[in-house]
């Protein structure tokens, strides 16, 4: 086991490594990252994080499937659709569990909000008492998903309900951290990334436990608030950072 000052400089020195652009090439980040305008770049990105779950490869497929069928402008297609182009959506299957309905679905949400919003950092914003996104993202959930019972609802998880969340804590690091690399967008100004948690999957938490930054055995909110609160004692401004390490770590299997 590393020591405190160890432990930091390492998990400093890999999310260098991994935080280049060269991670934009495999990952469903390249999606948002075809666009220059704000909400397309919003849009883009968080269907790619709503469907980031298996193969990277897979992911990235489906996305593109979602940008042709929106003629790769999503915001404009967001918009202005008309009700004929939702219903040939019906039969369509986009990813796994994430078919047709869903799309139409959520393309109908987006276009309640962005006739009200300029953007979708509006419904996330962080109250000065919360120390994350755990409430932002239950009041996102409650205004995007509305009250009627829909099966797409599946899909926006809640941490009311110890999900971990992982896809939307993801589509939050896209939008609100800024750095030098490149990765990340940045494009929230009003939002500080201090409040930014690490995306918590396979890779993530296995290496958070084998490096003894948590102890919990699930991949769930409440471990999601564990490995808050060690990552912020390495760096209490720019927490999320540390997930291209662990996320680098566990992809590659350097530590096995």
């Amino acid at each position: 086991m590393l020591n405190f000052e160890e432990l930091k400089s390492f998990l400093n020195e890999k999310a260098d490594q991994y935080n280049s652009l060269d991670f934009i090439e495999d990952d469903p980040i390249q999606i948002p990252h075809r666009f220059t305008l704000k909400q397309d770049v919003e849009i883009a990105g968080f269907l790619a994080a709503t469907i980031s779950w298996g193969n990277r490869k897979s992911i990235i497929k489906s996305a593109d499937k979602m940008l042709d069928i929106m003629g790769n402008s999503p915001y404009d297609f967001v918009m202005n659709y008309s009700e004929k182009d939702l219903e040939i959506l019906d039969d369509k299957s986009i990813h796994r569990t994430f078919n047709g309905q869903d799309f139409a679905y959520f393309i109908r949400q987006f276009n309640k909000i962005y006739k009200e919003n300029e953007s979708l950092e509006n419904l996330f914003t962080v109250k000065d008492q919360e120390t994350n996104f755990q409430h932002a993202i239950e009041r996102f959930r409650s205004r995007f998903l509305e009250q009627e019972k829909h099966r797409s609802h599946k899909h926006i998880s809640s941490p009311y309900k110890n999900s971990s969340s992982k896809r939307i804590i993801m589509f939050l690091r896209w939008m609100v951290r800024k750095d030098k690399h490149g990765v990340d967008f940045g494009i929230w100004k009003n939002i500080d990334q201090k409040y930014l948690s690490i995306p918590l999957d396979v890779h993530t938490g296995n290496i958070s436990r084998k490096l003894g930054l948590v102890s919990r055995t699930q991949n769930d909110w409440k471990t999601v608030e564990e490995l808050d609160v060690a990552i912020r004692k390495f760096d209490e401004k720019d927490p999320a950072k540390y997930d291209f390490a662990l996320f680098g770590l566990g992809v590659t299997k350097e530590l096995l």
